[in-house]
């Protein structure tokens, strides 16, 4: 074998890369700080002026709904004295008009026309009291309902069904759809202690 094909056993090792070391970061400039500096400031400044808006424009809303809440007060106050301001003024031709009946009456001489000048009266009350939307309802000859009736006394009454009501003592009346007061009545019940009519010992002793 000749020189020139003899394998190289004596060349030295390539040595590994060395690992390239990380380069310290330089600081920025005062220039580009100052910079940075002035835009936070700009940017807090901004903040500073909405949350001032911010705050005023609660605070007008606050006192626009105060202003608004005793107004509607006032206003409801008003509305209820005018109602019944207009109701008590209705009512004034009625005691004029019992007081001319009265003094009609003083002397007893016509017994007819100041029964005629009463009956006048209270038909003219209860047209008021329509208007009011206050009418009555007819209990005599019916069946008691605890929802329209109180039982005053229950009487036995051979002939009559238990239940009826016999006589009406205080009319009940309506205020629109509900009960404005409930009528008090008599109520037949069957003779020798039968049974009475459920509910019509409601406002009786017993």
């Amino acid at each position: 074998m000749t020189e020139e094909t003899r394998p190289q056993h004596d060349a030295e090792p390539a040595e590994p890369p060395s690992e390239a070391t990380p380069t310290e970061q330089s600081p920025p400039p005062p220039e580009d700080l100052l910079r940075e500096l002035e835009t936070l400031r700009q940017k807090l400044d901004e903040v500073q002026k909405n949350a001032e808006t911010f705050k005023d424009h609660l605070l007008r809303k606050a006192a626009e709904f105060e202003n608004f809440k005793r107004r509607t007060e006032t206003e409801s106050f008003t509305l209820v004295r005018t109602a019944n301001e207009s109701l008590l003024s209705s009512l004034l031709p009625v005691v004029d008009d019992l007081q001319r009946s009265l003094k009609a009456g003083a002397g007893g001489k016509d017994p007819e026309a100041f029964y005629r000048g009463i009956e006048l009266v209270a038909a003219k009350f209860m047209k008021i009291l329509q208007l009011q939307g206050v009418t009555p309802f007819e209990s005599a000859g019916k069946p008691f309902d605890v929802n329209y009736h109180d039982a005053l006394l229950q009487v036995e009454t051979p002939g009559t069904a238990p239940g009826i009501v016999l006589e009406e003592v205080d009319r009940g009346y309506m205020l629109h759809d509900r009960i404005l007061r409930h009528a008090k009545v008599v109520v037949a019940t069957a003779p020798h202690g039968g049974d009475a009519p459920a509910g019509a010992d409601r406002g009786t002793d017993g």
